[in-house]
């Protein structure tokens, strides 16, 4: 499964990549907005998204090494 996510990050332009990566940057802020204000029901979406976030700065890397 995480090799699809990957594959499907490849597959995007640099321009893409970096839309994903501010999307997931702000979801990660909300999401801790909602764990302060104690509205978070699932709190281990934000270590998905943190790990989300780490892909997508991955394949940044290697597309612009």
């Amino acid at each position: 499964m995480k090799n699809d996510i990957i594959k499907t990050l490849m597959e995007k332009s640099t321009q893409e990549l970096d839309t994903e990566l501010k999307n997931k940057k702000s979801e990660l802020f909300n999401l801790r907005f909602q764990l302060e204000v104690q509205q978070l029901e699932n709190p281990h979406k934000i270590k998905d998204v943190k790990h989300d976030i780490a892909r997508v700065m991955t394949v940044l890397r290697e597309k612009n090494a």
